[in-house]
């Protein structure tokens, strides 16, 4: 189903908004008053009427209430001077409550039931209890609104750092999203202060030609590959985007370097070459990514080495200190007979008694067995009771 719709917009340069016509005849920058959700408004009609299907809308349209009367106007009117007053009131009560906040704009509806103080501030703030007082002193509802820097650039209608207005306070309704690597692509310097606006952020203007650029450098061979032209081949040395040509490196027969400029269909990629080259980067991308990696490891090897040659020596120390323990253990065994049993059962050092103890009996058994080498059979006699009997001859 077809229906007649409008756009209004209710500030300069803000977010138009769609009304159903109806049986009223309306014409562009026409003022009109409509219903919105936050209630009777006062705009003027920057798209003029037209057909639509309604499915293309998600929800029902509004209809226009009336063309604006001579009433209308005047009431805007002193809306616009009652706002001037409302900023001081805002700055004197923000000030006695000790909030750090910079109004921003004010806006009335046109019924007179609300009022909306767009401001800035560093971060969040409790400003509940500021609220209550402008409430009381005005007489309506308050909303009170923090609003980002683009958005305060687009209410203050400065200038932009091309000398013009600023292009979101003079016809730009909605912020795109612009990113640094549409600078890139499009060759610009990536000095912040070049390629930033007033408002701090980057230009909104470098969105205009980013679909442009996408465009022409899909056509176009990257810088550094090799081409074929209708003098020769060459290397890409530089793209010319906006002029859609491609500047190549070539060798004379003198084996002197020109550059030359070629449009783009003038340029094809030349088949051995081309693979040689994008081969070659490649090759080389892989290889220092290949030394980055080992040094990586190197580095982690190198800690784990140390580590393990101090647990190695650590193990020396410990293998050769019970190997000492051992041998000594070994050695009290043989000494003491009576203590082998035991001496058996654990590798503890043996008591200084006990080895005074085996070096007696050691000694006595060498002197015993000297005097038997020597032949001596009385002595022999004598000394076969001592070890036997305690002492007593059988004679």
């Amino acid at each position: 189903m077809k229906i007649k719709i409008v756009g209004v917009r209710f500030r300069p340069a803000a977010k138009i908004y769609y009304f159903k016509v109806g049986e009223l005849d309306i014409a562009l920058h026409d003022h009109v008053v409509v219903e919105t959700a936050q209630g009777i408004e006062y705009g003027e009609v920057v798209i003029g009427p037209r057909d639509i299907d309604e499915a293309a809308f998600k929800r029902a349209l509004k209809p226009v209430k009336r063309l604006a009367t001579e009433k209308d106007e005047r009431t805007h009117a002193q809306l616009l001077d009652k706002e001037k007053q409302a900023r001081q009131v805002f700055e004197e009560r923000a000030h006695a409550h000790h909030l750090d906040m910079h109004l921003v704009d004010v806006e009335f509806t046109f019924d007179h039931r609300k009022a909306i103080f767009y401001f800035t501030a560093d971060g969040r703030l409790d400003f509940r209890q500021l609220v209550r007082d402008l409430a009381s002193t005005f007489h309506l509802r308050i909303e009170l609104r923090q609003i980002g820097v683009r958005d305060e650039t687009k209410m203050f209608h400065t200038l932009g750092i091309c000398g013009r207005t600023t292009c979101c306070s003079s016809w730009m309704s909605e912020f795109r999203p612009v990113s640094i690597k549409m600078a890139k692509e499009q060759g610009l310097s990536l000095n912040s202060t070049k390629i930033s606006g007033v408002c701090g952020r980057l230009l909104c203007c470098l969105t205009y030609e980013d679909p442009f650029y996408h465009e022409v450098t899909r056509k176009m061979p990257r810088v550094g590959n090799w081409v074929t032209t209708p003098e020769g081949e060459g290397q890409v040395y530089r793209l010319n985007v906006l002029e859609e040509k491609v500047i190549v490196k070539m060798q004379t027969d003198d084996d002197e370097t020109e550059i030359k400029s070629f449009g783009i269909d003038e340029v094809v990629k030349s088949g051995d070459k081309h693979v040689l080259a994008n081969n070659r980067r490649q090759q080389q991308e892989k290889e220092e990514r290949r030394k980055e990696h080992q040094k990586g490891e190197n580095g982690e090897a190198s800690g784990e080495a140390k580590g393990e040659g101090n647990a190695s020596s650590r193990g020396k120390s410990h293998r050769k200190h019970t190997k000492s323990k051992t041998s000594k253990n070994g050695k009290a065994q043989s000494r003491g007979g009576e203590d082998k049993a035991a001496s058996k059962g654990d590798g503890s050092k043996e008591p200084r008694h006990r080895k005074r103890r085996h070096r007696a009996g050691r000694k006595h058994n060498n002197r015993q067995g000297s005097r038997a080498k020597g032949g001596d059979k009385s002595r022999e006699s004598q000394s076969a009771p001592k070890r036997e009997g305690g002492g007593q001859s059988e004679n």
